[in-house]
């Protein structure tokens, strides 16, 4: 014997049903808020720098970088993309470039970088 739907559930139930498939067309849908809908940035976001200072790379949390050298800001900007302790950089002109993370230590094109602030970057400067 079939029963219908509305018989089988109880007044309670059938309340809880017609409220959550209920939307007035006068009303928006919530939005995700954009910290739900996004990933959480990868541990090696922030600001990269040589020993003696002179190159300075942010990179950002949304995946783009920006390179100061000496007194000149912005000298290189562009994407990059991390793959395990791996980066891959793409420079707004299209020149490419990667390098490799070692905890707070970034070997990038010949250079040596350390994560502003940690021991690592402490050592090398002789702070």
């Amino acid at each position: 014997m079939r029963f219908p739907l509305l018989t089988v559930l109880s007044g309670a139930s059938i309340a809880v049903l017609v409220a959550a498939c209920s939307v007035s067309p006068d009303r928006e849908t919530p939005a995700v808020p954009a910290e739900i809908d996004q990933e959480p940035p990868h541990p090696y976001v922030g600001m990269w720098v040589t020993a003696d200072g002179h190159i300075r790379q942010e990179l950002l949390a949304n995946g783009r970088y920006d390179e100061a050298r000496g007194r000149r800001k912005s000298a290189y900007t562009g994407s990059y993309q991390v793959f395990g302790t791996r980066i891959e950089y793409v420079d707004d002109t299209g020149f490419t470039a990667d390098g490799t993370f070692d905890a707070d230590i970034l070997h990038h094109g010949g250079d040596v970088f350390y994560r502003e602030g940690s021991d690592a970057h402490r050592r090398s400067s002789g702070s």
